[in-house]
């Protein structure tokens, strides 16, 4: 199995303990914080890009994570519009262990 396929498999297996572990998340929700969890994406563009969704969906989502003070965001980028976000220490308390 090549290395892709088996970050595609942790990220979805992560994914979806994080919805499991609390349902206020939607999966594209799950999915932002699991690709943040494993280091694959910390910011909205990069989140975008890699999973093929759309940038103003990704931001939506950002915006409810950190209204749910699940995410931080560090930095905007005014032209882009890309958002570069990081966990808080409530997003411990959801994470598997």
């Amino acid at each position: 199995m090549s290395a892709i396929a088996v970050e595609a498999d942790d990220f979805m297996d992560l994914a979806g303990q994080i919805a499991t572990r609390d349902a206020r998340l939607s999966g594209l929700q799950a999915g932002i914080l699991a690709a943040s969890a494993l280091g694959i994406a910390h910011d909205s563009r990069s989140f975008s890009r890699l999973l093929g969704v759309e940038h103003a969906l990704v931001l939506r989502e950002l915006t409810a994570l950190e209204a749910l003070g699940l995410i931080r965001i560090t930095r905007r980028d005014m032209r882009t519009l890309r958002r570069y976000f990081e966990q808080t220490e409530a997003t411990t308390d959801i994470l598997p262990a």
